[in-house]
């Protein structure tokens, strides 16, 4: 198979593709035209780093369960603290946005919206940059 028909089986982009080869997550075969030969192997692969990455699994965390995969002797207790470790990630992650979000909502119910160029809005905005 070619990148492009990788990709759309895949449902990644050529450039994820390539970039996936880089940090040797796979290593297609080249052709004697020096074009990449992808086999199913390959194709699994990049849809299982897909699967992970759309999860909010990091590259080390991506690669870490790939080895775990890998592994017919692994401990689902391994794989377990992998996916906690990403969930608790998430759960930072959303607490930092519900965070900016009531911070925002309390600057724009502050803010007169009016004619005045008074607002603080940009007041709160000059204030962070200065400390």
């Amino acid at each position: 198979m070619n990148i492009g028909e990788v990709a759309k089986r895949s449902g990644l982009t050529s450039k994820t593709i390539r970039y996936y080869e880089d940090i040797g997550f796979i290593t297609p075969c080249r052709s004697d035209n020096g074009y990449r030969d992808f086999d199913d192997r390959d194709l699994h692969r990049l849809a299982f780093i897909g699967r992970a990455r759309s999860l909010g699994f990091t590259i080390e965390n991506c690669r870490a369960l790939l080895e775990l995969y890998a592994d017919q002797q692994r401990a689902s207790a391994d794989v377990k603290r992998v996916a906690q470790e990403n969930l608790r990630e998430i759960d930072a992650k959303i607490a930092g946005l519900q965070d900016m979000r009531s911070t925002l909502s309390q600057l724009i119910g502050a803010c007169a919206g009016d004619e005045r160029p008074d607002c603080p809005i940009l007041k709160d905005l000059d204030r962070s940059s200065t400390n």
